[in-house]
């Protein structure tokens, strides 16, 4: 007698795929606000959702894109101010 339903998808798939949405979401924040934490934090989500075989490679590709744009966009804002953070 089975208690529980079969697994359909490994959760490790569906973990990944979570990794490749999360990133896409913080980077795209990250073009906003805090993007000195949340452009890294999205390289290395897409990058371990890349790594693990996501079944959402483009979303993972995204995240991978805009946390790079976070640190161009830092980088740009930091120097046309000439100090460590940017403001309006």
């Amino acid at each position: 007698m089975q208690l529980t339903a079969p697994a359909r998808r490994r959760t490790g798939i569906r973990d990944t795929d979570g990794m490749a949405v999360a990133s896409f979401v913080l980077g795209l924040l990250g073009l906003l606000v805090l993007n000195v934490f949340l452009g890294p934090l999205a390289i290395v989500l897409a990058s371990l959702a890349l790594w693990r075989g996501t079944q959402r490679r483009g979303r993972a590709f995204l995240g991978l894109g805009l946390g790079i744009a976070d640190l161009v966009v830092l980088v740009a804002f930091m120097q046309a101010d000439s100090t460590i953070s940017w403001s309006f």
